[in-house]
């Protein structure tokens, strides 16, 4: 088991002014270095490394300009298959970058039409998709989780289409294995709630009770998955080293590549 991690109860969020570093671009928004936090213990995840964004689809070739001097050898797209082929991502523009796809379903659960006849279950049914990303797309985290492994496969960033959910957990996942203290995995979970630019047709199409849930990230949602981790497998360790594959070998391994 991954001997290193704990992840402590919820602690209040304090300012990290500086972080998450961004990456300032045209066409793609949120952006951001998963380096700079704090490692329980001393050190902190090393810059450079891995990235997490929204989709790639608005990329100009100002912004391949700089992704390309950030020398991105990996993109690991989360998306759907329909989103995918809805939005497909400028990938022209980043010429010997290898693209990885580990399509995780977006669905809800519930369809938008349920989600207006009760806006009040909105964070709930949110609340089973975090779920579902935990446990039955473990599996898509752990390839992601065996790619960062690979030191070819660096520096690598991964995308859903907000960059918000399917893409939050994970960057919290890889920051909890790392041994990222837990107010700071949550500071860059909620950095998406100022770096996102949502698409005003989809916030103008939902009633605003609805659009302040399914736009938004909360806090609530990644405090509660990971408890559930932790009530399902005893312990973040026991989750990753039975649902990810991440053993004390490979974490050690891991912490080494990404943390200075």
């Amino acid at each position: 088991m991954c001997r290193h991690v704990q992840v402590p109860e919820f602690p209040p969020v304090s300012d990290h002014a500086d972080l998450p570093r961004c990456l300032a671009l045209e066409g793609v928004t949120n952006l951001r270095d998963l380096g700079g936090w704090p490692v329980a213990g001393g050190g902190r995840v090393r810059f450079g490394q891995v990235f997490r964004s929204a989709s790639l689809g608005r990329l100009t070739d100002a912004d391949a300009r700089v992704l390309t001097d950030s020398f991105l050898r990996t993109v690991v797209d989360l998306r759907g298959e329909k989103e995918r082929v809805r939005w497909p991502s400028r990938l022209d523009a980043l010429p010997g970058v290898e693209v990885r796809f580990l399509p995780i379903d977006p669905s809800l659960g519930a369809s938008l039409h349920d989600i207006a006849a009760a806006p009040e279950a909105a964070i709930g049914v949110m609340h089973r998709a975090y779920a579902a990303y935990a446990f039955d797309w473990a599996h898509r985290y752990a390839d992601l989780f065996g790619l960062l492994l690979q030191e070819t496969r660096r520096p690598l960033l991964f995308h859903c289409t907000a960059g918000k959910d399917r893409t939050g957990f994970g960057a919290a996942l890889l920051l909890a294995a790392l041994g990222v203290e837990w107010e700071a995995i949550r500071a860059d979970y909620i950095a998406t709630n100022r770096l996102w630019r949502g698409d005003p047709e989809v916030a103008a199409s939902l009633p605003p009770a609805i659009a302040d849930v399914l736009l938004r990230v909360h806090v609530e949602l990644i405090d509660g998955v990971f408890a559930a981790i932790r009530e399902a497998h005893g312990s973040l360790a026991a989750y990753l080293d039975e649902r990810i594959g991440l053993d004390a070998a490979r974490c050690d391994r891991l912490r080494a590549a990404l943390i200075d």
